[in-house]
């Protein structure tokens, strides 16, 4: 898989396991949420589709 997809799929994850367990408020929630949209957007830039983000 190509590194930006593996590297958004990654920051994704981080971002919704923190944000179950602390609320998606918490400051550290909102950073990786934040970090997950901005690795998103870099795929997405690169030509990348949303479903190779997200598998089935």
């Amino acid at each position: 898989m190509a590194p930006l997809i593996d590297a958004a799929r990654a920051a994704q994850q981080r971002a919704a396991r923190a944000a179950l367990a602390v609320g998606p408020a918490h400051p550290l929630a909102r950073l990786l949420l934040a970090a997950a949209a901005l690795a998103a957007a870099a795929a997405w830039d690169a030509g990348h589709r949303v479903s190779d983000l997200h598998r089935d």
